[in-house]
């Protein structure tokens, strides 16, 4: 029995340091590293295939001299902090959208939540680039949005919605819907249906036991959705650049023009790295409260 409760244990991890710790290790050694004209663009400070050699070099030649940099200069801390308000914004605007969506999917009838569900995974089924570069044809100064708001006559000068923020928070919120409204509706599918018809039978309203049954029922979906929708937006790579253009900063931008255009891996490393922990910490810190929290409860 213990044997397969280790195999079982073993296999998650196995792929958890195949997949994440392995790369992170090696971003991690690159942002240590010189940048260089070669290929690749880095000169390595150490090489942990040298042995015992190669872990007494690490700790010589260990610095943070590409960390340092990312302090010094405004436009890289800007850029996350950008990049951080964004997501939260984008979140709940999708949290805003998506809730009742899935709200009213879970109370549908069943023969159509599984023609709700298709049309909420619709989206998957063609390609991301192409549905972001659908919206330049819609929100663009001669696209069909501002066609359809002159033929009703509510504007007679064309908007300009494509590359301001607003697009950005369009192409995000239509973009991971489904990633908000998949998790409440599994998680509000569940929930009986006799909590609320003895709420009201106690005298609440539907509104009140909505707001006292349902939604703190629903906060484990809520809360899953909130994160498979913030961590992939923090670091948002297309959207800005073809929906927002240049005035839109986003630490995914510098991370191409790091990596792609000056060519400094190493500095784009120390941005990989600095992103990955602004994004681990407030999981792992929110994972302990949870658990305190069911510890206490017990």
């Amino acid at each position: 029995m213990n044997f397969r409760r280790l195999f079982l244990i073993a296999v998650p991890y196995s792929w958890l340091l195949l997949l994440f710790l392995v790369p992170f290790g090696i971003v991690l050694k690159i942002s240590l590293s010189d940048p260089a004209l070669a290929i690749p663009p880095y000169v390595p400070k150490f090489e942990l295939a040298q042995g015992w050699a190669g872990i007494k070099a690490m700790f010589a030649a260990f610095d943070l001299e590409n960390f340092v940099y990312l302090t010094e200069d405004n436009l890289y801390w800007k850029a996350y902090i950008s990049s951080v308000q964004i997501a939260l914004l984008s979140m709940v605007l999708t949290l805003l959208v998506g809730y009742p969506i899935a709200y009213g999917m879970a109370n549908a009838s069943e023969e159509w939540r599984p023609t709700l569900m298709m049309l909420v995974i619709l989206p998957f089924w063609s390609s991301f680039l192409i549905r972001v570069y659908a919206w330049i044809g819609i929100l663009g100064q001669n696209g069909y949005l501002n066609q359809l708001l002159q033929a009703l006559g509510i504007i007679d000068e064309p908007l300009v919605i494509l590359n301001t923020p607003i697009a950005v928070y369009i192409g995000i919120v239509y973009t991971y819907l489904p990633f908000m409204v998949l998790p409440i509706y599994a998680t509000l599918e569940k929930l009986d249906g006799d909590l609320l018809e003895a709420a009201e039978d106690l005298g609440c309203s539907r509104i009140k036991a909505f707001w006292l049954i349902t939604v703190p029922l629903s906060r484990p979906g809520v809360i899953a959705g909130c994160f498979l929708v913030f961590i992939p937006v923090v670091g948002e790579f297309v959207i800005p650049s073809l929906l927002g253009g240049s005035r839109t900063l986003m630490i995914g931008k510098i991370l191409w023009d790091e990596f792609f255009s000056n060519r400094d891996w190493p500095l784009a490393s120390a941005v990989a790295v600095i992103l990955l922990l602004i994004l681990i910490i407030p999981i792992v810190l929110f994972q302990r409260q949870q658990q305190r929290q069911q510890e206490a409860e017990r």
